[in-house]
């Protein structure tokens, strides 16, 4: 079992709630992976679904317009920060970038033991457009889609095979430009 601390410290997780409340939509856009979460959930047979890191929700809220209960944890979202419990499907979309780098591991390992079929990971390549109070970009991890992959098997998470049909994978074979954007993986705790 996980502590808060353990996760995140006290001054960065102020920081990320401060970047929560400012208005230009900051952990608003994981609604993008509703088709993905839906098509996961279907072809895994998964019943419980956790947005890890769920940042403004727009996920939950995209996939209970379709019947589709989604849990939320953000640290940085009060009434959302208590720390989750199991899931089948867990996911955790362009959250790993924003990790302090010295909770990585702990976070990683948190995953896993949250996952009880399947994880889709999606990170982040690039700087990001905003940045934190003390100047550092908001991406506090930027390393290559093979780094992300290394480290990601490092702590124990296999990838699972998933059909060439997952909606992410045919977007990101229509547009190949966004393989060099962001890295898309589904794992196996």
């Amino acid at each position: 079992m996980y502590r808060q601390a353990e996760l995140i410290s006290r001054s960065y997780q102020r920081e990320q709630v401060r970047l929560h409340r400012q208005p230009q939509g900051y952990g608003g856009k994981g609604r993008k992976w509703a088709q993905t979460v839906i098509w996961l959930r279907r072809h895994l047979q998964a019943d419980s679904v956790l947005d890890y890191g769920c940042g403004q929700g727009s996920l939950a809220k995209s996939l209970r317009q379709v019947g589709v209960t989604c849990r939320e944890y953000d640290p940085a979202i009060p009434g959302k920060d208590a720390l989750p419990g199991f899931a089948d499907l867990v996911v955790c979309t362009d959250v790993l970038e924003h990790i302090e780098p010295d909770k990585l591991d702990a976070v990683l390992d948190h995953l896993k033991g949250l996952a009880r079929k399947a994880l889709i990971l999606v990170v982040n390549l690039r700087l990001a457009n905003k940045t934190l109070s003390d100047g550092r970009n908001a991406h506090l991890i930027i390393e290559t889609a093979e780094w992300w992959q290394a480290r990601v098997e490092a702590a124990g998470l296999a990838e699972l095979e998933v059909p060439d049909d997952m909606p992410t994978a045919q977007a990101l074979q229509l547009h190949p430009e966004k393989r060099q954007k962001c890295w898309v993986s589904v794992r196996r705790p």
